[in-house]
């Protein structure tokens, strides 16, 4: 038997990476409490800090089995550049999802229109970095935003990524605005198709999968910030039975192993069907690297290698070995 099997490398398709700062910490009872703290800590950030702050998170990555990753970046321009120095530092492959912030948040998150929100993507762009549109969230983001942002990210062929439905109150306040759910509005707006990515959809309904569908939108699950925060549990059953694509993302970064986000995911899955098996293997772990790629709009990225001597892996028959890897493993296993 080998003493080890190439994979495809994990894309974590969705990363803070300042905020693995926050991991351990208890302030704050709920989300919101939480993103109190993770407001504060955002706001004290230079892009000194940023910069060396990243690499160490980047190379934690690359050691777990993620070899490329999307940045969902939303701490000022020059943070961005800081960002993307710090991935090519560690070796990490990066696209950087610049996040759009029209209202709400830090003042330094903000742009005072769309015009300029383009300018800060293109400026980037400019230095040969991949790049996605990523319109923060349908709190963040009004409308006619929205509308811009969708038709600019079809006309460029540009991934864009935005955050809908993690939270009740989040879909609440939408429908109190809008008259519409957040997904039902990003539909409307022009905002879903192939290249679209809507971050966790954990309260998403019956209708708002459909349109995902409909779309060819993909969702990616943060499943252990997603439990750290109190957020819900994934449709994960629903998603695939729509036939929704999904890919995994590290989010809060309060854990960092793709294995474990796998394992989540399908254990979800089991706990709310009341049955095992409920994903496949195989597809547990395209939605770990080929859908996570996708996403960010990747063709080619590196490789892992499984170390098929490990402890965690002996005795195991070679025909086991990818279903011992997501079920029995972690991070610890790969290279």
């Amino acid at each position: 038997m080998a003493e080890t099997v190439s994979l495809p490398g994990f894309v974590n398709a969705h990363s803070h990476a300042f905020q693995r700062a926050l991991r351990g910490r208890t302030e704050g009872d709920d989300f919101w409490g939480w993103r109190d703290a993770m407001l504060e800590l955002a706001e004290s950030l230079t892009p000194e800090q940023v910069r060396s702050g990243y690499v160490q998170v980047y190379r934690e990555m690359l050691a777990a089995g993620y070899t490329a990753v999307g940045e969902f970046h939303y701490l000022g321009l020059a943070e961005a550049h800081a960002a993307v120095e710090a991935a090519a530092e560690a070796g990490i492959e990066i696209v950087l999802l610049l996040a759009a912030y029209g209202r709400g948040g830090l003042e330094r998150s903000r742009q005072s229109s769309v015009a300029e929100y383009l300018e800060e993507l293109e400026t980037v762009r400019a230095t040969g970095v991949r790049v996605g549109l990523a319109p923060h969230s349908v709190r963040a983001c009004p409308r006619d935003w929205l509308e811009e942002l969708g038709a600019y990210a079809a006309r460029e062929s540009l991934p864009l990524h935005v955050h809908a439905d993690e939270q009740p109150r989040e879909i609440e306040e939408c429908l109190a605005e809008h008259g519409v759910r957040p997904i039902e509005l990003l539909a409307e707006a022009g905002c879903l198709g192939p290249h679209a990515t809507v971050i966790h959809a954990t309260h998403a309904d019956e209708r708002e999968l459909d349109l995902l569908a409909e779309n060819g939108a993909r969702v990616c699950v943060c499943p252990t910030t997603e439990a750290n925060l109190g957020d819900g549990f994934v449709p994960a059953q629903e998603l695939c039975d729509h036939g929704i694509g999904m890919c995994v993302g590290s989010d809060s970064n309060v854990r960092i192993d793709p294995l474990e986000e796998l394992r989540e995911l399908e254990g979800i899955a089991r706990r709310r069907a009341g049955r095992r098996n409920v994903i496949s293997v195989s597809t547990l772990l395209c939605c770990g690297a080929d859908e996570g790629a996708a996403a960010l709009g990747l063709e080619r990225w590196p490789d892992v290698e499984v170390d098929l001597g490990h402890p965690s892996l002996t005795g195991v028959e070679p025909q086991d070995v990818h279903a011992a890897l997501v079920f029995g493993c972690s991070a610890e296993v790969l290279s």
